[in-house]
């Protein structure tokens, strides 16, 4: 008898044979961009024989600005793929139940958040529990009994001086903590309960997993939620009946990712080796059990390629680590054995394979899977075999035009030193012609440019850049993630030295290779990109146009007012009033005088990362200077837009700029369009 779903899907599949074939656009543009699907938590069911993944669109119909998520159910071997939650409301996948007749998700649909499950035979969804407070980081106990998750209750004060206009706050005072807590995952039950507060420490919890047996739950905290403390974590395990807390891991460095092993016995968890996370991270494991004195209790792995391990779970037989990690362009599965180094999982020969997540019985794992001409789609792989199986077709809707080739290049810096990086060719790309060039620099500094699709909506229009003619060369720079901790610490006390010529040399060797113009380059970046950006133009003259998106110009008011000033600290040598030469020396503002560049200024106007103060700094002295200049601000954005109409301007923004200043060309950008088929999906088979 088929799946229930299974005959919604056949309902569809009328629809789009009897729908006409949409007519593809000739070349990639912005809006284009703005129609590709983003994938992510892709979940195999306990026995991994079917999966759930999200699917993320553009909703920018009338006044409506928002990507909307909505979850998909499918069978493992790809052969049915059927969307589960619809509605005005995004849908957060949390998990499967044990039995896998249930997927928990959560979301707003009732005007505020709340834990929901829905059955994978259809029907209607219903509500677990919605939390008086702020809720996130669900997760099911092993029996499937409980949720447990990270929240603070409502503070009734709070909202009582904001309605008086007495709501002026403290810096520093209060810090609004998430504390650890358990429900049913009974709707009956929970409509009877509340949720039980595991917890009497007033720290932050950051992240935490349930053990094997469902009797204790270890998680990581910190003293407050804010970034810049986010490196004074430690690890604690609480027993859930008693509530007792037994520290695990308290040293003077961040420690964090707790993940029990499947008999229990171990709990691993990543350690960085000193406050500077750019020094590196490893993973640890601890023994439970082994008496406190026992020395071995505690042992260290060994390094991972990068450094940087994010743990994903444990193999079946508790004898090694899975943990997802950059290598140079790619991203994939690794497995640390407990009494051995490191080896390759699920590492794609192109492209990325990221958001790993196993199944109960740790036989399958999903991820989402793209490279540089392939948009994303969920895959589910067989961990014994490593079949790996596309499930999802978020894209196929997709009619695209030609994209432009994307090559893997290695060039030598100044000093020797091999760089990688990402050139996309223009469409069409004739050897022999050069083209106008578009150096893209990534942010961080420990960013990196992976193979992910170039025409996937963002800061950066790939894909149309190279339908317009360009190419476009993505640099992974010494600083960059991918390259081990080493590489990442060459930029300590040096940005804008060793890095900028690295960027250069990426561009000299493009030069050299035939394949960009000279006299029609332009260099763009976002974060520590717009730093480098802004950098370079007061550096070269070599560049017809630039464009800094909410990047660095005052190294020194940057460090007062920002979110996370230790990381400056870490990269400076120490605060501004003990190395302040170093500060004022490698800023941009402090050299303005020398930038003669076209610049387009782009920042959020809520950004508490990089305040757009630093790009007024700059603007200001551009504008006074009479040198072309446009500065662009975006309410409600924090470090980068979040609304996909202010997204999209975000890439029209960069091609106008470009097709004016480079190529004297006029680029005039369609109106937004709604891109979502949620908006107009009007077919059943799920809530």
């Amino acid at each position: 008898m088929p799946h229930p779903l299974a005959r919604s899907l056949s309902a569809l599949l009328c629809f789009a044979f009897l729908a006409p074939a949409a007519e593809a656009p000739k070349e990639w543009t912005p809006a284009l961009h703005m129609k590709v699907v983003s994938v992510g938590s892709v979940l195999p069911s306990p026995e991994g024989q079917h999966v759930i993944w999200s699917q993320n669109e553009a909703v920018m119909e009338g006044d409506k600005s928002e990507f909307r998520s909505q979850l998909h159910f499918g069978k493992a071997d790809g052969s049915l793929a059927v969307q589960l939650t619809r509605g005005e409301k995004s849908a957060s996948a949390v998990g499967w139940s044990p039995d896998g007749m249930y997927v928990y998700f959560t979301s707003e649909r009732d005007g505020k958040p709340a834990l929901y499950r829905i059955s994978t035979r259809g029907g209607e969804a219903e509500k677990v529990y919605a939390f008086d407070g702020s809720a996130s980081n669900w997760m099911l106990s092993p029996d499937g009994r409980w949720l447990a998750f990270t929240g603070r209750a409502k503070d009734e004060t709070k909202d009582k001086a904001k309605k008086a206009k007495a709501d002026w706050a403290v810096v520093d005072d209060a810090p609004e903590n998430n504390s650890l807590w358990v429900v049913s995952s009974d709707p009956e039950k929970t409509r009877q309960s509340v949720a039980r507060n595991l917890l009497t420490e007033g720290y932050h919890v950051r992240g935490f997993h349930w053990s094997p047996d469902g009797r204790f739950v270890a998680y990581s905290h910190g003293p407050r939620p804010d970034a810049d403390t986010a490196r004074y974590s430690d690890i604690s395990e609480v027993e859930v009946e008693s509530g007792k807390v037994t520290v695990v891991a308290s040293e003077a460095v961040s420690e964090s990712d707790p993940l029990y092993s499947p008999d229990g016995r171990y709990l691993a968890f990543v350690r960085s080796l000193a406050l500077a996370r750019i020094e590196g991270e490893r993973i640890l494991l601890f023994d439970r059990t082994k008496p406190a004195a026992d020395a071995t209790r505690l042992r260290e792995l060994p390094r991972t390629h990068d450094d940087t391990p994010s743990l994903v779970d444990w193999t079946a037989d508790s004898r090694a680590i899975l943990y997802e990690e950059t290598k140079g362009t790619r991203r994939g599965l690794f497995r640390m054995p407990i009494d051995g180094p490191p080896q390759p999982a699920l590492v794609p020969d192109k492209g990325t394979a990221a958001g790993m997540a196993t199944n109960r019985a740790r036989s399958h794992v999903g991820f989402t899977r793209q490279s540089a001409n392939e948009p994303p789609e969920a895959y589910v792989a067989d961990l014994q075999s490593g079949k790996q199986t596309q499930v999802s077709k978020a894209n196929a809707h997709l009619a695209m035009p030609p994209l432009g080739e994307t090559r893997v290049l290695t060039w030598k810096a100044k000093d020797g030193r091999i760089i990688e990086g990402l050139l996309t060719l223009p469409v069409g790309y004739q050897k022999g012609t050069r083209y106008p060039l578009i150096l893209n620099i990534h942010g961080g500094p420990a960013g990196v440019f992976a193979e992910s699709f170039t025409g996937a909506a963002g800061l950066y229009p790939i894909a149309s850049f190279a339908a317009k003619g360009y190419a476009v060369l993505r640099s992974n720079i010494r600083g960059s993630a991918g390259y081990g901790a080493d590489f990442r610490k060459m930029v300590v006390k040096d940005w804008g030295g060793a890095d900028f010529q690295d960027l250069m040399a990426g561009v000299d060797f493009v030069i050299a290779e035939g394949i960009a113009d000279a006299e029609k380059m332009a260099v763009m970046g976002w974060s520590y990109g717009g730093f480098m950006t802004f950098w370079t133009v007061t550096q070269t003259n070599r560049f017809k146009a630039a464009a800094a998106g909410a990047g660095i110009t005052n190294n020194l008011s940057m460090w007062g007012t920002q979110d996370i000033p230790s990381l400056f600290e870490d990269y400076f040598g120490g605060v501004p009033y003990q190395e302040m030469q170093v500060y004022l020396d490698r800023s941009p503002m402090y050299h303005v005088a020398k930038a003669t560049t076209p610049l387009l200024i782009l920042h959020g106007q809520q950004d508490p990362r990089v305040p757009p103060g630093q790009g007024y700094e700059f603007y200001n002295a551009m504008k006074r200077r009479k040198v072309a200049s446009k500065m662009v601000v975006y309410p409600r954005t924090p470090h980068g837009p979040r609304e996909p109409k202010l997204t999209l301007d975000v890439m029209n923004q960069h091609l106008a700029w470009v097709e004016k200043h480079l190529m004297n060309r006029e680029w005039t950008p369609a109106p937004a369009e709604d891109n979502s088929s949620a908006a107009n999906d009007k077919s059943t088979g799920g809530q």
